[in-house]
């Protein structure tokens, strides 16, 4: 028999659970000079090595934190947490960030997503609310913690 559980309900069903781990995605110097070049943020502490080998209270250069943050939707797909059905998926906000420590250039990171709540906004339009947690390779401090939305739309 086939399944009729709605993907929404099975979603429902993982409030307050980790939703899933995502992969490693290095975070090299070129990543981090794209973004720069994106954003037109070409900060010494983003951009220039030898500067920040020498400078920086880091010993190298560092991601923007919005890179970082930035990297949260793709690990989301990644790890499922939107059901295939959605029709759209929609960038809602933040309800907090916290960049808790700096992803060094060549740093590893992945993400812990946990599902804090799902609410009906409208018929067919869901509001999805998860606390995501980019840890560094390597590091005791996770690089950034959010509490992001994104809402649902049933296609």
């Amino acid at each position: 028999m086939a399944e009729t559980t709605h993907p929404l309900e099975k979603l429902a069903g993982k409030v307050g659970q980790e939703i899933g781990v995502s992969s490693w995605i290095i975070v090299d110097q070129a990543m981090i000079d794209q973004f720069a070049a994106t954003t037109r943020d070409h900060q010494w502490i983003h951009v220039d090595v030898e500067r920040a080998r020498r400078e920086s209270p880091f010993g190298a250069t560092i991601a923007h934190g919005y890179l970082t943050l930035s990297l949260v939707p793709v690990m989301s797909y990644e790890i499922g947490a939107v059901p295939d059905s959605i029709g759209a998926t929609l960038n809602y906000g933040l309800d907090k960030v916290r960049f808790l420590s700096p992803v060094k250039a060549g740093s590893r990171v992945r993400m812990h997503s946990t599902l804090i709540s799902l609410e009906e906004k409208t018929p067919g339009q869901h509001l999805m609310k998860c606390s995501s947690t980019i840890e560094i390779e390597g590091e005791p401090r996770p690089a950034l913690i959010a509490e992001t939305l994104a809402l649902l739309i049933i296609g």
